[in-house]
């Protein structure tokens, strides 16, 4: 990919005006002499100053999942701002989802084209113009830049309208709790709108920018948060020994849990168990507690080591409940399939990254409720797109999107989207 080889000291040639703008902001003013600028990918110097501009709005305006209603709102005015028609728009879909549909004359294949509209429930900690203006939210995972490269795509339909088949840009809420994907597939407003593609990005920090990592399979784990509410009876704290307390089983539960990790290798075998919150009893020195909860979360590979994870899991924390007296509840949040990429979608992103990709050799630990659209029997394809080695981690309170990669995720969805229509 030509972004990656340059990235390398090899030459390449990179098409279009917007590679010139790419470069530039990665490297000051001109190019470097081993970079040769080739036709033409149809955004200009005017369009892509206009996405920097949405991209630090929309940083500057976050919304947590499902609260994403000025978002959304952000995106459509954008479009009309900038005389961006698409054939078709449809709101609030699942919630705050927004699609644009782009229609040929000529029937053809389907391919969506999927990012994210929400922020996260961190402070942002950074000196930038554009910080985050919402107290306690920020978009520190770079939706804000997905968001950008994909309505940037609406400049290339509109002025390169294709042929035949239907593109659908996506843009989607709630991803981050992973309820968005399921939402949508929820909402009866959404199924003529299943595709036989779609596509998606995520930015990778600690990789190179520009770089873009590829893999087969599972690309990112299953997970989902294990909310475990554990309750007995208060006393004097002068008299414990007339309630039942959870203290015993709260430590027994946290010591045992992560000893449920297996696996050096995201492989099959792969369980990674976090214990992310715990709570006990009320702030008094007077109350012997009754009551605690434990959130954990559970990663695995597969869903049958999911189901087996959860089974033993659920299975330690009734034999200490009954053991300790206590009463017991378990509720299941956050719940994330594993993303699977499919074969087929795997080389259209090879192709048009031009064979130059990074392996992707285990799956993220991370997860991307992505994975939920294979449901609609569409082949599914995420990529990931290096967002510096220096980059602080994503939901660090310092991460900020790199607006470099705006033109190149775009020519690569640009590309994507032309090896599927032929």
């Amino acid at each position: 990919m030509w972004v990656t080889r340059a990235l390398q000291g090899e030459t390449a040639i990179v098409k279009g005006e917007a590679a010139r703008i790419c470069w530039e902001w990665a490297f000051g003013d001109g190019l470097p002499e081993f970079l040769a600028v080739e036709g033409a990918m149809g955004l200009s110097d005017k369009d892509l100053a206009r996405l920097v501009a949405l991209r630090h709005e929309l940083h500057k305006y976050p919304e947590v999942s499902g609260q994403e209603a000025q978002t959304a709102a952000r995106l459509l005015a954008f479009l009309d701002d900038n005389d961006l028609c698409p054939d078709a728009v449809h709101n609030d879909l699942g919630g705050h989802g927004v699609t644009l549909e782009y229609i040929g004359v000529d029937a053809g294949p389907t391919v969506m084209i999927r990012c994210e509209l929400d922020a996260l429930p961190i402070t942002e900690q950074s000196g930038l113009p554009y910080r985050s203006s919402h107290e306690g939210v920020a978009h520190l995972c770079g939706h804000d830049g997905h968001m950008t490269m994909v309505i940037a795509l609406a400049f290339l339909l509109r002025d390169y309208p294709m042929k035949h088949g239907r593109v659908i840009l996506l843009f989607q809420g709630a991803e981050e709790t992973g309820a968005g994907a399921q939402a949508l597939l929820d909402d009866p407003r959404f199924e003529p709108l299943f595709p036989d593609y779609i596509f998606a990005l995520h930015n990778l920090p600690k990789l190179a920018l520009g770089e873009i990592q590829l893999g087969s399979g599972v690309v990112c784990c299953a997970s989902r948060g294990m909310k475990i509410t554990l309750t007995g009876k208060t006393s004097h704290a002068a008299a414990p020994q007339d309630g039942i307390s959870p203290v015993g089983a709260m430590s027994a539960l946290m010591q045992k849990i992560p000893n449920f990790c297996t696996g050096k290798h995201r492989d099959e075998n792969f369980v990674l168990t976090t214990i992310t919150h715990a709570n006990v009893g009320v702030p008094s020195f007077g109350i012997a507690p009754a009551d605690a909860t434990l959130w954990v979360t559970l990663r695995t590979v597969t869903q049958t080591r999911m189901d087996a994870l959860v089974d033993d899991m659920e299975r330690l924390v009734a034999k200490l409940a009954i053991d300790h007296g206590l009463a017991y509840d378990v509720q299941y949040h956050d719940v994330f399939d594993a993303t699977q990429n499919h074969d087929d979608a795997v080389g259209r992103i090879s192709n048009a990254a031009q064979n130059n990709t990074t392996a992707l050799h285990e799956p993220m630990s991370w997860s991307e409720d992505f994975g939920r659209f294979a449901k609609t029997g569409a082949k599914v394809g995420m990529f990931f797109l290096g967002s510096g080695v220096d980059q602080p981690q994503l939901h660090n309170p310092d991460f900020d999107f790199p607006d470099q990669l705006i033109a190149q995720g775009t020519q690569m969805f640009w590309d994507i989207i032309s090896d599927v229509m032929g």
